[in-house]
């Protein structure tokens, strides 16, 4: 044979091919460089063969490290082909014939030098070429280059495609003999291949897919390398086939990782972004519509609490498998978090055809889950948003179902809404106030105002109560009804509730060192802080910091507060009444279930709620219940404080029932801590006078 392929492909895989044996042994003379040039090693024949030249001082004189100019512009103009003959004045001074061949080690590049000398040792050299040939591990055969029939292989070609001798594959395509069965790679596109390397004259490389007689899939890849004669025209073409199913297995299990949720095998986030996506470009083209629904599973985490994470992702891959069951042909469900899915639309033609499959989706998972023969009900909630009406994108599209998602749990769960403008104002004024009130306490923007508290039988105050008010830099004085409830969704009531109690406290002291009368202050407790196992120790190092009498404190609790756990309630009740502060409850009616317990709890107060004393004027059921509730704080020693007292006729029902004391706008509205100082001070004046 007169043509060779990369003889050494295989030693890259050695730590160190100038020390293997093969390239020791190698019956040809050899040597390795390295991209510059430059020499890493001779093997022996290379020595015996130039030995006189080694020895001179002849300008070719080849000794590891050396450089070898006549060598660098070979291997600059033949540096992308992994197997290149070529012609150069070599070590003998003469121009005589190269084989090189690339190997790839770890990171750099060298080259194998083979000089096979014809002049020399011509007919040996033909016998011992094929020997080489024969040892390469993968697959190679030599192709003519008009026909692209096969002049010759070596062994591993012959056993892998043939199981016989390289005579049964001389004269056929390298097609005909590497596909058993029809494959992806067909005829024309394995000729093309072929075509381009005559047309470019480098090295191509593609993948195909064997299929042997058994039926077994083995994906290749084949590096076709042009072989050149004396004259440089390409002569040959040698065809190097190396499986890389591992690799091709490793890829697709790569892929699938970064496409696929593990636990259930649906599409993760990234494929169904990208899915979406692409669906979003064909309705853009095609004018079609498409649906987003995002699903949250309701009350999930109770599941796993309570039977465990194991039946939990049990359910979630059942509630994959029925979600899937739910939709149409080319629609795609995936999951994209711990219990969210979310499920694309595609190509609708009305809103209708979505709402079919909301519903059909709430119906099935409405339907109890077996698992592990335990029957398991989980609901779920879910928002719908529509392309292009609401969302241009996936990420618009995404949030804004997730959004609407949102509403349907506020709704109740086990329901749906559709994405509104109208909802998403909303949405986007609670978030702003709820980063603006994260930074509202360091940036000073809270105050307290205080309401006047009198006695009903004089009108002279006994008391205020502290009432928290926002001023936000941009959207001015923000209404308690506003941010309270927001306050305690987030949690941020805990830090908001003790900076009160602690403003409040210092106000009180601030007030007797300006030698204005005492009186109380009533500070609302949280239904958050009531439920803080530290809050008696809170309160406590609060009236320690702050100096302030405790007399002069009352914390106030609403009805439903004390009602969640009676018994609890009571021991805590008795820890802050042990501290010397007073107790009140607030919005007293309001929960019907409190007159039971009343009798044990050590509550100072009730404070009637404005619903019942808006109509007292009107009589009726408020009037009977205001009385009622006056009646009944008698009967128990307690105090009682009307709310919302606007008018002459509702402070004179009160009087005339002996409630004692009232709050409202009739005696004054709330007021900065200033103004309050100065109506205790007129109010202190007037008692002189009349006094």
């Amino acid at each position: 044979m007169d043509e060779h392929p990369n003889f050494f492909h295989e030693a890259a895989m050695l730590p160190k091919p100038e020390d293997s044996l093969f390239f020791q042994n190698l019956p040809l003379p050899a040597l390795l460089a390295d991209a510059a040039a430059e020499v890493i090693a001779v093997n022996p024949l290379f020595r015996q063969r130039y030995a006189s030249t080694l020895s001179s001082r002849h300008s070719f004189d080849i000794h590891p490290g050396d450089n070898l100019p006549w060598l660098q512009p070979v291997l600059q103009t033949v540096a992308s082909e992994p197997v290149r003959e070529d012609s150069v004045i070599g070590p003998c001074g003469r121009r005589q014939r190269v084989l090189l061949s690339r190997l790839d080690m770890e990171g750099r590049s060298l080259w194998l030098v083979l000089f096979p000398d014809r002049n020399g040792a011509g007919d040996r050299e033909a016998d011992l070429c094929p020997a080489i040939f024969d040892s390469l591990p993968d697959p190679v055969c030599v192709l003519d280059v008009k026909t692209f029939c096969i002049l010759g292989a070596n062994r591993a070609f012959q056993e892998k495609f043939a199981g016989s001798t390289g005579s049964d594959l001389v004269g056929s395509t390298c097609h005909e003999v590497t596909h058993h069965s029809p494959t992806p790679c067909s005829l024309s596109e394995h000729h093309c291949a072929l075509r381009e390397v005559l047309r470019t004259g480098k090295t191509v490389r593609t993948d195909h897919l064997h299929t042997s007689s058994d039926g077994d899939e083995q994906v290749f890849e084949a590096i076709a390398t042009p072989l050149r004669d004396t004259t440089g025209a390409i002569s040959r073409v040698v065809y190097i086939l190396r499986d890389v199913s591992d690799k091709c297995r490793s890829a697709d299990e790569i892929r699938q990782l970064s496409n696929y949720d593990k636990l259930t095998g649906l599409p993760n986030r990234v494929l169904f972004q990208e899915r979406l996506r692409q669906d979003i470009e064909r309705a853009g083209r095609d004018s079609f519509s498409i649906a987003v629904m995002f699903l949250d599973l309701d009350r999930f985490k109770g599941i796993n609490d309570t039977l465990g994470h194991n039946v939990g992702d049990k359910l979630l891959k059942a509630v994959g498998l029925r979600l899937a069951d739910c939709l149409r042909r080319h629609d795609l469900v995936a999951r994209v978090g711990g219990d969210e899915f979310v499920v694309v639309l595609p190509r609708l033609n009305v809103e209708d055809e979505a709402h079919v499959v909301v519903k059909r989706t709430l119906e099935s998972l409405s339907e109890a889950f077996d698992i592990d023969g335990q029957e398991v009900f989980c609901t779920v909630s879910i928002g719908l948003a529509f392309y292009p009406n609401d969302g241009q994108d996936e990420d618009a599209l995404l949030k804004n179902a997730e959004f609407a998602m949102y509403q349907a749990k506020e709704h109740g769960r086990n329901t749906w809404q559709r994405f509104s403008l109208e909802t998403n104002a909303g949405a986007v004024e609670k978030l702003v106030l709820e980063t603006g009130l994260r930074h509202a306490l360091e940036r000073g923007e809270l105050f307290l105002h205080y309401q006047p508290q009198v006695r009903t039988s004089d009108g002279h105050p006994v008391g205020a109560e502290a009432l928290c008010r926002w001023q936000h830099p941009y959207l001015g004085l923000v209404p308690p009804i506003k941010f309270i409830p927001l306050a305690e969704e987030t949690g941020l009531i805990l830090p908001i509730g003790a900076w009160v109690l602690e403003e409040a406290c210092r106000q009180s002291v601030a007030w007797q060192e300006q030698g204005l009368p005492p009186v109380r202050i009533g500070i609302n407790l949280s239904g958050r802080q009531f439920k803080d196992r530290h809050l008696v120790d809170k309160i406590a190092e609060i009236l320690d910091r702050t100096g302030v009498d405790p007399d002069l404190v009352e914390l106030e609790l609403t009805e439903s507060m004390l009602m969640d756990d009676a018994r609890g309630t009571a021991e805590m009740l008795h820890k802050l009444r042990g501290l010397g502060v007073h107790l009140a409850i607030d919005d007293f009616g309001t929960g019907y279930s409190s007159l039971s317990y009343l009798k044990h709890f050590p509550i100072d107060r009730v404070k009637i709620d404005r619903s019942f004393v808006m109509d007292l004027e009107g009589g009726g059921d408020d009037a009977a219940i205001a009385g009622a509730i006056i009646a009944m704080a008698q009967s128990l020693n307690l105090a009682t404080l009307a709310e919302g007292v606007e008018t002459e006729g509702q402070l004179e029902f009160l009087r005339e029932r002996g409630c004692e004391e009232i709050q409202g706008y009739y005696f004054g509205k709330p007021m900065a801590a200033e103004d309050f100082a100065a109506y205790l001070h007129r109010e202190a004046g007037n008692r002189s006078v009349t006094g």
